[in-house]
């Protein structure tokens, strides 16, 4: 018997009141020409914490204590034969100023308002975006074939929870 395997990521939904900010994603990546948010892979010997206050400061310049962090939402996606366990996490504090530190991998940041979002946003962080705004702290669902399903926390658990490892 073979064991599955998933490529762990994080993603860090930033919100200021209404708005989130989203990075449109160029070069030769993984949906490029798309929106997405912040997001990239752990690494070895990361939390997941680590990993998002990691990309932050990588993609964004700007510094996120693990402590401010909340989990949103989980995503597990299909995209060929690889899947990907996404965590995404929200965070309405942080410090510095807000700049693309990765133009070869992204063309733009800029604020969209909850309810007017970009198109196209990246499925997989549009699969995490949904899954944050109608079941905070779900697991959601998604593959190549445009599939998706969010599966709620259950009764009593606390929908964001901090992300201490």
């Amino acid at each position: 018997m073979t064991t599955a395997t998933a490529d762990l990521d994080v993603h860090v939904i930033l919100r200021q009141g209404s708005e989130i900010l989203l990075a449109l994603r160029a070069g030769d990546i993984y949906g490029s020409g798309q929106w997405a948010a912040p997001c990239g892979k752990v690494h070895p010997g990361e939390t997941l914490a680590e990993a998002a206050v990691r990309e932050a400061t990588e993609e964004l310049g700007i510094t996120i204590d693990a402590g401010d962090l909340a989990v949103a939402q989980t995503v597990h996606m299909r995209h060929g034969a690889t899947d990907h366990l996404g965590v995404f996490f929200e965070a309405r504090t942080w410090q510095g100023a807000l700049r693309n530190r990765e133009p070869d991998k992204c063309a733009a940041v800029r604020w969209f308002p909850l309810t007017g979002l970009p198109h196209p946003v990246m499925d997989y962080s549009a699969a995490g975006i949904h899954g944050y705004l109608t079941a905070p702290g779900a697991l959601s669902s998604y593959n190549d074939a445009r599939e998706a399903r969010t599966i709620r926390p259950a009764a009593g658990t606390p929908a964001g929870h901090d992300a201490h490892d």
